[in-house]
């Protein structure tokens, strides 16, 4: 019996505030720790895991896959994935968590009645909905070359930006939001990106770029141990995610630098968050 079951049972609640008491406890775990019931140690890939591994490790599987909180145990014990372990080491975690995944639209035009160019949804781990994604963007992203003096290409938007976004937009995303997923969209004149969630904690719209905050650590950390698995030009990343909160000014500083144009952050029904980066031409 733990310290929190003790204290229940020590107080003598009734079986009614038992259960209130129960739901809120499993409220204040991050969702990303949280356990995936109707999942077992099946639906995770040893490849996916065993990536993670160092000569640290301890070399029992289920010890190391509990400490890496990848998996844990239930009320009876039983082991079941974690969200995050679904998410990093699961070939298809949408079978488990709704939604899981990158919607990506090529329009062409500037708005969504426009005709469709290309779509795709970014499924896998995440780390692979995150390659498929940006390899989308660079697909159907236009360049402009200038010849003179020399020949200059200029592509519509900075792919080291949009790899920075689509991170953030997998890494911060709430997933506890059903039916909502990440959606990328390309227009002509635009590109939009939208992630599920409020903005975490008491950061705001102004102070984003500023503030380094995040809504799912334990997913964070893992990104932030898998290594880069495709080159992004413009990227210094030997990890997929970098923890010191560089992404947003990267974001900010690259796509102003070819547009002239801020992107733009915007916060829907707090429930959303959109961010829109402007064509360079």
């Amino acid at each position: 019996m733990n310290d929190i079951e003790l204290l229940i049972k020590q107080i003598s609640l009734g079986e009614d505030s038992l259960l209130e008491l129960k739901k809120i406890l499993n409220r204040l775990i991050r969702f990303d720790e949280q356990l995936v019931t109707d999942a077992g140690l099946g639906d995770l890939d040893q490849k996916l895991w065993e990536r993670f591994r160092t000569p640290l490790s301890p070399p029992d599987n289920i010890e190391y896959l509990e400490k890496l909180q990848l998996i844990s145990r239930d009320e009876d014990g039983m082991l079941h994935p974690t969200v995050s372990g679904i998410l990093m080491a699961s070939e298809s975690p949408e079978k488990h968590i709704a939604s899981a995944y990158i919607q990506v639209v090529c329009y062409n035009g500037e708005n969504h009645n426009s005709p469709q160019l290309d779509a795709q949804d970014c499924t896998g781990p995440l780390d692979i909905q995150i390659k498929e994604a940006c390899k989308f963007v660079k697909r159907n992203m236009k360049v402009r070359a200038v010849k003179e003096p020399g020949r200059i290409e200029t592509p519509q938007y900075s792919l080291n930006a949009v790899f920075e976004a689509v991170v953030n937009a997998v890494a911060h995303r709430d997933y506890s939001i059903y039916g909502s997923k990440i959606r990328l969209h390309i227009f002509s004149d635009r590109l939009e990106l939208y992630s599920p969630g409020c903005i975490p904690n008491t950061m705001s719209i102004e102070s984003i770029a500023l503030r380094q905050s995040s809504r799912n650590e334990l997913l964070s950390s893992l990104l932030a141990r898998c290594r880069m698995n495709f080159d992004v030009e413009g990227s210094k990343r030997v990890f997929i995610m970098d923890k010191r909160g560089e992404g947003v000014p990267i974001i900010l500083s690259e796509s102003f630098e070819l547009s002239g144009k801020k992107p733009e952050y915007l916060l829907i029904d707090d429930a959303e968050l959109r961010l829109t980066i402007f064509s360079a031409f």
